[in-house]
């Protein structure tokens, strides 16, 4: 991908996919929307030109992604809609049933992805996860699955119960923890408090290129060519996120970016991909 032609509307290729699948370089997320507030987060951010949405049966507002989805007039095919389930249910059958309650309530016909959210549920709670996503991708309850903050033990245990393997890992990712060993292909969840968008080195590129600190970490990430899921519910910093098309970071710059890399010590929640 050329990063200088990136645009808004910039999609990817879904790798492993049953069919040719799509997905937009930029998302929304709705991590700590709450119900009342996540649908018109949502439908400001579609009206702003997001095309991806990123949820999950955790969050509790499944629903209202689908209502907003249906509200905003725009072609089911033209949105990018990602949810997570988060532990087994005791069986094959009965998490695949709690997986069609998510398509269902989401009331799309379908999603394009559907993940595991963590591995924390232990090595059968994994399978057991695994299994039943790959009888919803047979019926079509979804076009593509894969996992969510997987290690790479976590991967490569799956080649002893599966040959499906997930199309995307979708993990935490800044600059203080890039993470590019852990997944060829991979979504990403920006975890950039006040203090990291303070840091003296990320303020002086944001001054030198008249954005701002979470605009360049945006860029940062576009230009390593993962895809980005920004969160916000303030619909100034909704639009802004995807404001960051009218520059570019030169190499240097990266490099400087990544050099503040800590591995998995800079992670927030490094008990994620470290479970057992």
């Amino acid at each position: 991908m050329t990063t200088s032609k990136l645009t808004l509307a910039s999609t990817v290729e879904v790798p492993n996919s049953r069919a040719p699948l799509r997905r937009p370089n930029i998302g929304f997320g709705v991590y700590q929307s709450p119900p009342g507030v996540c649908k018109q987060s949502c439908l400001a951010a579609l009206q702003f030109g997001y095309r991806q949405i990123d949820s999950a049966q955790y969050y509790e507002n499944e629903a209202e992604v689908g209502e907003a989805v249906r509200e905003s007039g725009i072609p089911r095919e033209e949105v990018f809609i990602t949810t997570k389930v988060m532990s087994p249910c005791g069986s094959v059958e009965k998490t695949l049933e709690r997986c069609r309650q998510s398509v269902k309530e989401i009331g799309l016909g379908y999603v394009d992805l559907f993940l595991i959210h963590t591995p924390s549920s232990g090595p059968e709670g994994r399978k057991e996860l695994w299994q039943a996503l790959e009888k919803l991708l047979e019926e079509g309850g979804t076009k593509a699955i894969g996992v969510s903050n997987y290690g790479i033990r976590h991967l490569e245990e799956m080649k002893t119960y599966s040959t499906t393997m997930p199309v995307s890992n979708q993990v935490e990712t800044y600059c203080r923890i890039l993470q590019e060993e852990w997944y060829p292909s991979r979504s990403v969840l920006p975890s950039c408090t006040g203090k990291f968008l303070d840091d003296p080195t990320i303020t002086k590129l944001a001054n030198e290129h008249n954005v701002t600190p979470a605009q360049v970490l945006i860029r940062w990430i576009l230009q390593h060519e993962y895809i980005l899921l920004p969160k916000s519910d303030n619909p100034r910093r909704i639009k802004e996120n995807t404001d960051v098309y009218h520059f570019e970071l030169s190499l240097s710059e990266m490099e400087v970016l990544d050099a503040m890399d800590l591995g998995i010590k800079g992670a927030i929640v490094p008990q994620n991909t470290e479970c057992p």
